[in-house]
């Protein structure tokens, strides 16, 4: 799910080993319930421990770790930060911004997390751009701020794309007109809008004599909703399943100082492992005190070779009081859906 994914990322270790088993809230019905509640702070984030190592630090788009102050993404480690604090978010301004300004007329104090403006830096913003575009700007503006401070960096880019509500661009549906599927239509030009910015930064990484030496990371946080569009075949199942269609995503590493491109890698790499890899490329110390699942897979990359290799690798997501589980080792997966599944 995608709060738990992301508490994995930014810790380096299983979320349930530190309370972050599922979304905060859990429903749009239960805001006030756990408004005060967020990634513990007990954590070392990723964002800061490569912070104190001397890096620049910037996320934008979708935070999901909490909506207290102790939990802004300007108070765990980044220096920049644009986008919400929700869980997802409507993708046109014209639309949220006018919804957001009559229920603030109307007297309402608390506000559904996918209709709030934007913010830069706990400051709300006004909108222009379909909200993909508009984080795929302020991505470029990131790294040409990062060239001029001639400072190491570190970009969090956290697309809300292709997460619901599916609403994309009429231009970028016009070039998926032959899809039948309504959503499946709508998802692919929201890809699409993805890949538009994913190309942005890259020419602006070039144009700041950046692009050789940075190390790109690109995943999704969890399979796609096959209710909302997505296909994740041949693997079984999607979103919020410890099945590997609910897991199992694509990723690839582009580093053209350090790593050979064009080459296929099929053996399974985690999240948590970023947080230990690049430590260890950025020189930066790790938190003795914060045990890590995670390991520095980036000489295992380089080599080809299975960073765990006869290791287990977890899955598990909360559900109604118990835990789904999902154990894979090698080629072998064990799983349990339920608390009478065997």
């Amino acid at each position: 799910f995608c709060g738990p994914s992301r508490m994995g990322l930014m810790a380096g270790r299983y979320p349930h080993n530190f309370g972050g088993t599922y979304n905060l809230p859990p429903s749009a019905t239960q805001f006030q319930k756990y408004a005060n509640q967020g990634i513990p702070t007990s954590e070392v984030l990723l964002s800061t421990m490569l912070q104190k190592a001397g890096y620049f630090t910037g996320v934008i788009g979708k935070w999901h770790l909490g909506f207290a102050s102790e939990f802004h993404p300007n108070a765990c480690g980044f220096d920049e930060f644009f986008g919400f604090l929700g869980g997802g978010h409507m993708y046109f301004p014209e639309q949220y911004q006018a919804i957001h300004e009559r229920q603030k007329k109307a007297g309402k104090t608390v506000f559904n997390e996918y209709q709030t403006p934007l913010e830069h830096n706990g400051e709300e913003v006004v909108g222009t751009e379909y909200l993909t575009d508009a984080l795929s700007r302020e991505a470029v503006n990131f790294v040409s701020h990062a060239a001029d401070k001639k400072q190491p960096f570190f970009l969090y880019l956290a697309y809300n794309a292709p997460h619901t509500p599916l609403e994309a661009k009429e231009d970028d549906l016009a070039k998926f007109a032959s899809i039948p599927d309504e959503k499946r239509r709508t998802y692919a030009a929201m890809v699409w809008a993805v890949d538009r910015g994913v190309g942005k930064l890259t020419e602006a990484l070039k144009a700041t004599g950046t692009f050789d030496n940075t190390l790109i990371v690109f995943l999704s946080d969890n399979g796609g909703k096959t209710s909302a569009g997505a296909n994740n075949g041949p693997l079984r199942e999607g979103k919020g399943s410890i099945m590997e269609g609910g897991i199992r995503v694509p990723m690839f590493f582009h580093w053209p100082a350090q790593l050979t491109g064009g080459k296929r890698l099929d053996f399974p790499i985690s999240s948590l492992d970023y947080y230990p890899t690049f430590a260890r490329l950025a020189g930066a110390d790790l938190p003795a005190e914060q045990k890590l699942d995670g390991l520095d897979v980036m000489e295992a990359i380089q080599q080809g070779r299975n960073p765990r290799e006869g290791q287990a690798l977890f899955a598990l997501r909360h559900f109604n009081g118990f835990h789904n589980v999902g154990i894979r080792q090698d080629r072998w997966k064990a799983t349990r859906r339920g608390p009478n599944s065997p």
